[in-house]
């Protein structure tokens, strides 16, 4: 697929959005709409059988979910993976992590997002003061079993794709981390 010409349509501090004029491979022409948005990073907190999450409310489903810690750093780019990685943890929990596993760069929804998210595993985990953005107001940090993150996936008070994907991704990988 070829891009003829691209124009954005919408910008504000998170994200962008385009629409690209293209051709396809059989010379046929449409347009395709991309929401741009930076690297993110979600770590999965763990130590001691026990699994770190936060809970906020995600304005766009209008309601309050656990997940783990994510996010990205808007209006930023001299940072590696690592620093975002340890940056959104220390932000949204206060835990600073001895070790970062990298486990994968994937993809949020890349048939109309092109923001990738790489998945950490956070272990040798010390409590400091956490320092949430102003759009976190509210956010609450706790500690979960992992019989109980499995009763709240199962209950839908975990329902983000991103937890669900860092986690099997975990299971996959570190078993004997993910309880």
């Amino acid at each position: 697929m070829q891009t003829l010409s691209s124009r954005i349509v919408y910008r504000n501090r998170w994200m962008s959005v385009r629409e690209d004029q293209i051709r396809r491979d059989d010379l046929s022409e449409g347009i395709y709409g991309v929401v741009d948005k930076p690297e993110a990073a979600i770590v999965i907190p763990v130590e001691g059988g026990r699994v770190h999450l936060v809970e906020q409310f995600k304005y766009p489903a209008g309601a309050r979910y656990w997940e783990f810690p994510q996010g990205a750093w808007e209006g930023k780019s001299d940072y590696t993976p690592e620093e975002l990685a340890r940056g959104e943890l220390l932000e949204e929990t206060g835990l600073v992590a001895a070790q970062l596993i990298h486990l994968a760069r994937i993809f949020v929804a890349y048939g109309v997002l092109s923001q990738p998210i790489r998945v950490w595993a956070a272990t040798g985990l010390t409590q400091h003061q956490a320092q949430p953005e102003p759009e976190e107001q509210g956010i609450v940090h706790r500690s979960f079993t992992w019989a109980e993150f499995h009763q709240m996936v199962a209950s839908g008070r975990i329902a983000d794709s991103m937890t669900l994907a860092a986690y099997a991704l975990l299971r996959m990988q570190h078993p004997e981390l993910a309880g």
